[in-house]
């Protein structure tokens, strides 16, 4: 008799009840069935009959692949989560991951561009001409100015802009809605763009942002698009959406910002999230310190 597939009926929960992205599923579907093989081969068990010294032993297997303490916590919470998702439903009587804790992890600074740096990429003349242009100008100029992650980006549709307003609606993690601020300049961009699209493709799209067929962007897109560009003003060694979601809230650290109004714009849920960019705007002070004190 076939075992059933508790991590798929998991990863849909995900999905339709909790409304996590698909990109979020994905991840926590890759980190399952990783645990789910390693079972299987190495004590010919599923993973609804883990022990703690076996989860253990998986975990230990991991750090002997040199992976990140940052990729083998997300694998950690993955597992705790399906766990209490079986105990919840009663399909196990003892949740197996319960003393497992999480790993150390090394502090690290998040990487940014110097706001000097971005400027470039913020010109619609750095850009080649037509939509295709138009959609790598537009979608560089929303990660920026919104701080949005690449999957709410994707997301965004043409009704989440309200002109009035100057706001743009953001579905964020979990499905929940947060508004952020549209510069003046940034509508007009939008406006444009949008004209531009109905000039450009006879089927249209309820999403803002389109490739050069017409269809939606999709998160690969973007991250080549990130990569090309952020390539042609920065040597950083990471350049991703994520970088300029960073630049955001550390330039936005840089001019005042208090970390509750920069909390709200990204959409984090706690605080503790965002305190990272106190951290760099202090490491940021200390370094123009040093360079023009005297004493320095």
């Amino acid at each position: 008799m076939p075992q059933p597939d508790y991590i798929t009926q998991f990863c849909d929960y995900l999905a339709s009840e909790k409304r996590f992205s698909i990109h979020t599923v994905s991840n926590y579907h890759r980190d399952l069935t990783d645990f789910r093989d390693f079972m299987a081969t190495t004590y010919n068990l599923p993973p609804e009959n883990a022990r703690p010294p076996l989860i253990r032993s998986w975990l230990a297997s991991l750090k002997e692949r040199d992976m990140e303490a940052t990729s083998i916590n997300r694998k950690i919470s993955a597992l705790k989560s399906f766990y209490k998702f079986l105990l919840k439903r009663q399909l196990i009587l003892k949740n197996p991951s319960a003393g497992i804790v999480s790993l150390k992890q090394k502090k690290r600074l998040p990487s940014f561009v110097e706001e000097t740096q971005i400027m470039p990429v913020l010109d619609r003349s750095h850009f080649p001409d037509g939509i295709e242009g138009s959609t790598r100008f537009l979608a560089i100029t929303l990660l920026y100015i919104t701080g949005v992650r690449v999957s709410e980006l994707t997301g965004i549709k043409e009704q989440d802009i309200d002109y009035a307003s100057a706001i743009i609606r953001i579905i964020g993690k979990g499905n929940k809605q947060r508004n952020v601020p549209l510069t003046p300049q940034t509508i007009l961009q939008i406006r444009s763009y949008i004209a531009e699209k109905r000039k450009e493709f006879e089927n249209q799209t309820a999403f803002l942002l389109v490739n050069k067929k017409g269809n939606p962007l999709t998160r690969g897109m973007v991250y080549n698009i990130v990569k090309q560009e952020l390539s042609t003003v920065t040597t950083l060694k990471k350049k991703s959406p994520h970088v300029l979601r960073h630049s955001f809230a550390t330039h936005l650290s840089n001019h005042g910002a208090g970390i509750n109004e920069i909390k709200e714009l990204l959409g984090h849920a706690s605080l503790a999230s965002t305190q990272v960019y106190t951290h760099t705007a202090i490491a940021r002070l200390k370094e123009i310190y040093q360079k023009a004190h005297p004493k320095g």
